[in-house]
């Protein structure tokens, strides 16, 4: 049963489906629940990062559809160092990779010590 449903390009396509608009909620959800920011004024003379919501269609093995899968993406090229920010941090770190980090630790008999890493800034 494959489909021939197109993944939208735009955020003006998605909104217009049902099945978009609550995958884009789920994702806000996410992002909010997960604390990933914090709703500020933007500051006078600053200019805010352009995002972008990206869309994909999830398959099952009969080629019908999953799930609406979609992403909200910071476009963060265009900051400057020292000028948008002065410190970098991105939690990316997938449960998955946690998980099997912390078997090997245990099944090895190996000391786990958490720490943080900062990049200086130029």
């Amino acid at each position: 049963m494959l489909t021939t449903l197109q993944e939208p390009q735009t955020y003006e396509e998605a909104i217009v489906d049902p099945n978009w608009q609550n995958a884009m909620q789920k994702e806000f959800d996410a992002l909010e629940a997960n604390k990933i920011w914090e709703l500020v004024t933007l500051p006078k003379g600053n200019k805010s990062i352009s995002r972008k919501w990206v869309y994909k269609l999830k398959y099952k093995a009969d080629g019908s559809i999953e799930k609406h899968k979609d992403r909200l993406i910071v476009k963060g090229l265009t900051q400057k160092n020292g000028v948008d920010y002065s410190k970098i941090f991105s939690p990316i770190t997938k449960m998955t990779t946690v998980r099997s980090l912390i078997a090997m630790v245990i099944k090895r008999g190996w000391k786990l010590i958490g720490m943080q890493v900062y990049m200086p800034t130029a």
